[in-house]
This record gives C-alpha cells, sequence and structure tokens, in this order.
C-alpha cells in the first residue's frame, strides 16, 4: 500500500518571513562575541542596509556566502551554535504578523511548513523549531572536528539551489509539489518558486512584481506595521554602522599611537 502524498508551504526567510536580514542578525552577534573582526561587521551591516532598500542580488548574495564562510573559517562550531541564545530570540521579533498568520492557515491545512533560506542552517533549522515549522533548509558550512573549514559542505541554497533543495526534501517525505506552496520576495527565488503549483510573491521587488503579474501568481502586501518596523531597522542598521565605523578608527588610531 502506497504512502498518501504530502502537500508543503515552502517560506523564504530574508524579508519574506522576517523583516530584515537574518545573516546580519547573526554577524552582529558574532561581532559582540568577538568572533569576527569590525571590518567585516562594517560589511555586513552596510550589506544589510543595502538588502532592505533594494533587496537581494546574485552578486550581492554571493559575496555574502564568501564573507560568511571566510570569516567562519577555523571558528568552533559550538561557538557559533551558542550565539543563537542571542539570535534566535530577536529573529523571533523579526518574524511579520501576517507570516505568522500564513504559517498558521498551513498548518490547520495539514501541510508541512519549511524555510528554504541561503542563511546558515545554524540559525534556519533552530528558528523553524521555534516556530513549530516541520524543518529548516540552509547553506551548510564545512565541519572538520568541530572547526569550520571554511568552505562548503553542499550547495549553496540560493537560486537554484533552493529548488534542489525542495525537490530533495520533495522526493524523501513524498510531498506532491504541484499541490505546494512557495513564498518570496525576491526575483533571485524564481526557481523556488516554479517548482511549486501555488507561487505567492510576498512584498516582491520590481522584477518579481511584474513577472508574477505576468503568470497569474498572487501578490501578498503586508501591512503599514511591517513596513514601519522595517524603516525603524533600516535606521538602527544604518546607526550601527557608524559605530562600528567609530569603534574601528579608534582602534587603528590607537594602534598608531
Amino acid at each position: 500500500m502506497s504512502t498518501p502524498e504530502k502537500t508543503a508551504a515552502f517560506f523564504d526567510l530574508d524579508r519574506t518571513l522576517i523583516a530584515g536580514s537574518s545573516a546580519f542578525v547573526f554577524a552582529r552577534a558574532a561581532y559582540d562575541a568577538g568572533l569576527i573582526r569590525p571590518q567585516e561587521f562594517i560589511g555586513d551591516a552596510i550589506g544589510a542596509v543595502k538588502f532592505r532598500l533594494f533587496g537581494s542580488s546574485d552578486n550581492s548574495s554571493t559575496s555574502v556566502r564568501d564573507r560568511i564562510l571566510s570569516a567562519a573559517g577555523g571558528a568552533k562550531q559550538t561557538d557559533l551554535l551558542a550565539l543563537n541564545e542571542i539570535v534566535l530570540p530577536e529573529l523571533l521579533g523579526l518574524i511579520r504578523p501576517e507570516a505568522r498568520a500564513l504559517l498558521e492557515q498551513h498548518h490547520a491545512a495539514g501541510r508541512e511548513t519549511w524555510i528554504v533560506s541561503a542563511s546558515p542552517i545554524e540559525i534556519v533549522e533552530p528558528l523553524a523549531i521555534a516556530l513549530e515549522m516541520t524543518g529548516g533548509i540552509g547553506t551548510r558550512g564545512e565541519v572538520d572536528n568541530g572547526v569550520y573549514t571554511g568552505r562548503l559542505a553542499g550547495p549553496f541554497c540560493y537560486g537554484p539551489g533552493k529548488a534542489e533543495a525542495i525537490a530533495a526534501i520533495a522526493e524523501e517525505r513524498n510531498i506532491n509539489l504541484a499541490d505546494s506552496w512557495s513564498y518570496s520576495d525576491s526575483m533571485s527565488d524564481v526557481p523556488m518558486m516554479e517548482i511549486v503549483g501555488n507561487a505567492v510573491a510576498v512584498n516582491p521587488d520590481a522584477q518579481l512584481s511584474a513577472l508574477a503579474r505576468s503568470r497569474g501568481w498572487p501578490i501578498v502586501v503586508f501591512a503599514q506595521r511591517s513596513k514601519m518596523l522595517a524603516r525603524r531597522t533600516t535606521t538602527i542598521t544604518a546607526a550601527l554602522v557608524g559605530m562600528a565605523i567609530t569603534y574601528s578608527l579608534g582602534a587603528r588610531s590607537s594602534r598608531r599611537s
């Protein structure tokens, strides 16, 4: 007797489930813990402001991936996992109210729910568990004897990589993708949206908005409250950039003297 097929809803993380960049929240916690240098944090802070204003691009996401991998090289996995004590509550505070409502609707319909993100799996899995979702799919860094090597331990979970990961999960768990859902804000996630039968554009960038209209995909624009939160977070991020730059310049001055 064959196992009945399941259905699922797959959610992008940054600017879809949450208002902002999860990688920046992680980088800030790593900076505060002394795990990354000030100049690396400045790069992530500036990247977060650009992401907030313009969304992601292939070039920017590849750059973030390479920077995170490079910064993590030589770090103990236990040290990065320990950051979730700080990171997880902040990410939960950034979950959009409308996203929570969507999760509840899919849970009520008996669907599996998954986060699919380019962010490190060390962020994605604990967040999925905290939200009582089925699981999280993220980018995995290679670990050797408990220490990150600075290399990937599999495909980068971005663009086509997200679609590949979803296809693998669907095969493993007998999920009918034709009756499943995906949610994203970015044109980079079109492969993830095309692999399911029900794609929804959430606060989409200009390119995805145009594509969604041409294909008849629903477009969801979240409430003003979420947008105000996004603007406040952008202001805070800009202030943190200034603080990090001041700290870096002060450190250089001290070294000269």
